[in-house]
């Protein structure tokens, strides 16, 4: 299972109540990055038929297969330091992680690692 922490919820609730209609947190992650894959989240109003949908702290989290089978057990949290806010993800399948958080790999599946930067504008 992926869980949302409290604060995390709260902050999402913040960020979707600026949403027109009904959404679903979606999380996902996309083959690349520097480790393999890299994680991402946004909101959607589509659930596709093989999607898992959880609710916690009444937020609906949407989630495709390959994300659940990398993702499955990581916990997202939101944090707020001196040194700036955003979300975070404690993922125990990952094996390797880049410098920023973002990219990792498992040991199950290595995706598809690039070279930092690449893909990136100059």
């Amino acid at each position: 299972m992926i869980t949302l922490t409290e604060v995390a919820a709260q902050k999402i609730r913040e960020l979707m109540a600026e949403q027109p209609g009904e959404v679903y947190l979606r999380l996902f992650v996309t083959k690349g990055g520097c480790e393999g894959f890299t994680y991402g989240m946004g909101f959607d109003d589509q659930v596709q038929p093989d999607d898992r949908v959880t609710e916690q702290h009444g937020i609906r989290l949407v989630v495709d297969p390959l994300t659940w089978r990398v993702m499955d057990g990581a916990r997202i949290d939101y944090r707020q330091t001196p040194f700036g806010e955003g979300f975070a993800v404690h993922n125990p399948r990952a094996v390797a992680t880049c410098g920023c958080g973002h990219s990792f790999k498992t040991t199950d599946d290595p995706g598809e690692a690039q070279p930092c930067g690449e893909g990136q504008p100059a």
